[in-house]
């Protein structure tokens, strides 16, 4: 019998199993929060004067121009709160938003209500359907348990390729260290990836994506390097709390909660919900709840208490997997199959991983332009 091995500071375990644990029982994930922490939070008696130097330099570069930053909305509490605090300092952003044919009704009318209440224009690009169904049963058939990378490297080629158009240096996005740092590799590799998106649909898929919006390294070093396009995670510029951020969204703008950390979508709900903890064992609340600790905005104890808790009432789960599964045009027997194939990784098909790892190492490009 396996037994499960918890963190003693989180509670992150060994359903991830490339966790490793120091003689107090410390996991590696909290190391590795405390030096992302250390490297992207902005310290607290530096936060004014840096993000007022931020401000400064975005106005600037977009003097003269519709907008001066871009933004990506989901509807959900990081993007929607970004929405907010640009607005507060007195940017003038571009909201983007993308719809992939998932989107709940109730993030459609956060999104309106936000963008109406706080005067934000918004570029909405609607996915072809057909290719991104494609694409997504690519990832469903590969067993990999990173099945929303079709939506996230889309959302990232839309965000560069809105800046670019309208000539923006500044993409802000909700991307943040108190709430996110905390995701095991295997669980969420390669939504910068091509290599790997166009690998697994070779492999996998029968449609041309010929309209979906991807980028290549090379389009991605233009971005950077030539446009020199720097996404901004605002939300380590200043003190984020994110119940706090939640309650002020729904005084202010009438916001309305989802149930879960990114269930705007009835995909991810669906995916984090069903897929992942039926096929995987992966329970990302575990992660999602781990980074609330580290960061004080939750304890330990009442991780555990609600992990307790049902990820999604059992009802709704049941109607998400048959609308899923015939949104997707599979058979619940074809479902059924690719929930039984063998699971894999990233590793198991072929990707720019190395090329990334060795641009990190060499010219620190997350923290400088990405992070």
């Amino acid at each position: 019998m396996t037994v499960t091995r918890v963190c003693v500071r989180c509670i992150m375990d060994t359903t991830d199993p490339e966790i490793t644990f120091d003689n107090a029982g410390v996991c590696s994930h909290c190391y590795r929060y405390d030096r992302v922490a250390a490297q992207r939070l902005i310290p607290r008696d530096q936060r004014d004067d840096k993000l007022k130097l931020l401000v400064e330099e975005i106005k600037s570069a977009g003097a003269g121009k519709d907008y001066d930053c871009v933004i990506g909305v989901s509807g959900g509490v990081d993007s929607t709160y970004v929405a907010w605090i640009v607005k507060e300092l007195g940017l003038r952003p571009l909201a983007v938003h993308l719809d992939n044919g998932w989107n709940s009704e109730l993030a459609v009318a956060n999104i309106e209500k936000t963008l109406n209440v706080l005067g934000i224009d918004l570029y909405t690009h609607v996915i072809d359907w057909e290719e991104f169904r494609d694409l997504q049963v690519s990832f469903l058939k590969a067993a990999t348990p990173d099945g929303e990378v079709p939506t996230d490297h889309a959302i990232l080629a839309l965000l560069y390729e809105l800046a670019s158009k309208h000539r923006l240096r500044h993409v802000i996005t909700g991307m943040n260290v108190v709430s996110e740092a905390i995701l095991p590799e295997k669980w969420g590799y390669g939504y910068f990836d091509w290599t790997y998106v166009s690998d697994v649909h070779r492999r996998f898929g029968t449609a041309s994506l010929s309209t979906y919006p991807h980028f290549s390294l090379l389009r991605l070093f233009y971005h950077i390097f030539i446009r020199r396009i720097r996404m901004v995670s605002i939300l380590n510029y200043i003190d984020y709390d994110k119940k706090q951020a939640m309650d002020m969204l729904q005084n202010k703008l009438g916001w309305v909660y989802y149930g879960g950390k990114h269930y705007e979508s009835i995909y991810t709900r669906f995916y984090q919900a069903y897929v992942l903890p039926r096929k995987f064992n992966i329970d990302k609340r575990k992660a999602h709840y781990s980074n609330l600790i580290l960061s004080g905005q939750m304890s330990r104890d009442e991780a555990s208490e609600s992990m307790k808790l049902a990820v999604y009432p059992a009802q709704l789960l049941e109607g998400d997997r048959e609308y899923a599964i015939k949104k997707l045009e599979l058979t619940p027997t074809g479902f059924d199959a690719i929930m039984a194939s063998p699971n894999k990784t990233f590793r198991d098909y072929r990707t720019s991983y190395s090329l990334f790892e060795k641009a990190k190492k060499l010219v620190n490009i997350t923290r400088s332009y990405i992070g």
